[in-house]
């Protein structure tokens, strides 16, 4: 086979492609045995572009198209032109606030035709080439403060527009590029200052904020007691603590409920909250005009997805039910369990072993992509690659966690699997650059 093309064989990791070809395989089947309806021709819904899964079927045909182009592409390509193409995302990306089409919620999305574009899906892509340029030049030194700003610029300002276009789970997948800065050199302590700032979250929700500001003060209070010796030599100290303290309290007091109330969906905080077990106590305060109000007998059915999800995992069993014998999902008792819930689709299909294997196939996968950026001579490529490992594994984690009730509802497909024409494609995109770099891994690219 190499002999025949070589241009497009030469060097390509084939348990890269078998994966994505297997994980694409897999998503087809699901969609195909929750929209089948019986007495339908196969072949023809297939070929009709009528069905989801029809029309998941080509937009996998496109996909592949795209991916072979990418194959033939000099890997310098995309080296050489990583930054236009960051601006012309954050271009499309501004296109959408006067061209928007809302739907389900979000107005994220342009209509054109008969497809749905949602350019934060294929910004995903962008900012992984941009970021991996950044950090791969050669004036970039990236234990400067300059340098760390400018990485995190490059990240944040998509997720922001993202976020005003009320898509804010995807939004959060942007934050999964920290994770190639922690790789590449950015101090620990940034980690840290994050993850304490989650756990801040988290206790404001969970605590009653006046006990929150005790327990705060006392911390401040028992720091400055412990650290008496230093602060007597340094007053700065001091002035660190006190900073911190009035930092944490900010947060708590100001920063939580103007996120509750302001950003974050009225539906996504109650489902925040029914996940911990509380009323949310900023009910009347994120109602905004034109969306229904949240009564307390809805707020009961805030979970309806994820019990719904619940049920048919477990109904599933250890072997599934079998392919199109599922009743939750087959019946539609799972909204969305073609596109965000799917995973509970293969789960009453194919039960424990099926979701297992399925499990298994990803985080092989997501190795594969690990062994692939750690042979890598060239910076861009490492960086590149660590970016699609750091995207991958935050939709994979997040998304099933939300299946099964680990994680709030906040609208993150299964990567893949899920239905969806935009991301099925800015997976393959990314998957394909990975395999394109990695065929000439033998060349230094800058």
């Amino acid at each position: 086979m190499s002999q025949r093309n070589p241009a497009i064989s030469k060097g390509v990791d084939w348990v890269m492609f078998w994966l994505y070809l297997l994980l694409v395989g897999i998503g087809l089947i699901s969609i195909f045995s929750v929209t089948y309806r019986d007495g339908d021709s196969v072949l023809q819904t297939f070929l009709g572009f009528k069905t989801d899964y029809s029309k998941q079927f080509y937009f996998f045909i496109v996909a592949l198209v795209i991916g072979m182009f990418i194959l033939l592409t000099d890997s310098k390509f995309f080296t050489a032109t990583a930054n236009i193409w960051y601006a012309a995302g954050m271009l499309l990306l501004l296109l959408v606030f006067p061209f928007h089409t809302a739907v389900k919620g979000t107005e994220s999305i342009i209509r054109i035709g008969g497809f749905n574009l949602q350019p934060a899906e294929l910004m995903k892509v962008f900012v992984n080439m941009a970021l991996a340029k950044f950090l791969s030049r050669v004036e970039t030194d990236f234990s400067r403060p300059r340098s760390q700003l400018i990485a995190a610029a490059i990240v944040v300002v998509p997720a922001l527009i993202t976020i005003a276009q009320k898509e804010t789970g995807l939004a959060l997948v942007f934050f999964s590029f920290f994770l190639v800065m922690f790789r590449e050199g950015l101090p620990p302590g940034y980690l840290i200052i994050g993850f304490s700032l989650a756990v801040l979250v988290v206790a404001t929700l969970v605590l009653d904020k006046d006990v929150l500001a005790i327990i705060l003060t006392a911390i401040a209070a028992g720091a400055i007691y412990l650290l008496r010796k230093q602060v007597r030599r340094h007053r700065s100290v001091l002035f660190v603590i006190v900073a911190i303290w009035v930092g944490c309290v900010g947060v708590q007091r100001f920063v939580v409920p103007f996120l509750f109330t302001k950003v974050l969906a009225k539906h996504q905080v109650e489902r925040i909250f029914s996940l911990i077990g509380k009323e949310n106590p900023y009910a009347a305060l994120n109602t905004v005009e034109g969306e229904e109000e949240v009564t307390p007998a809805k707020k009961k059915d805030t979970d309806y997805n994820v019990r719904q999800s619940k049920i048919a995992i477990g109904s599933g069993g250890a072997v599934g039910r079998g392919f199109l014998k599922g009743t939750q999902t087959r019946f539609d008792f799972v909204p969305e369990q073609r596109t965000d819930f799917i995973f509970c689709t293969i789960g009453e299909g194919f039960g424990f072993v099926g979701s297992t294997i399925v499990l298994g196939i990803y985080l092989f996968l997501l190795l594969r992509i690990v062994m692939i950026a750690e042979r890598q001579r060239s910076v861009f490529s490492r960086c590149y690659a660590y970016g699609v490992a750091s995207v991958f594994f935050f939709h994979i984690a997040i998304n099933i966690c939300m299946t099964i009730g680990l994680a709030p509802v906040i609208g993150i497909p299964l990567p893949l699997i899920s239905y969806g024409g935009t991301s099925l494609l800015s997976f393959s995109i990314m998957l394909f650059i990975l395999i394109r770099l990695d065929a000439d891994r033998q060349m230094v690219l800058r």
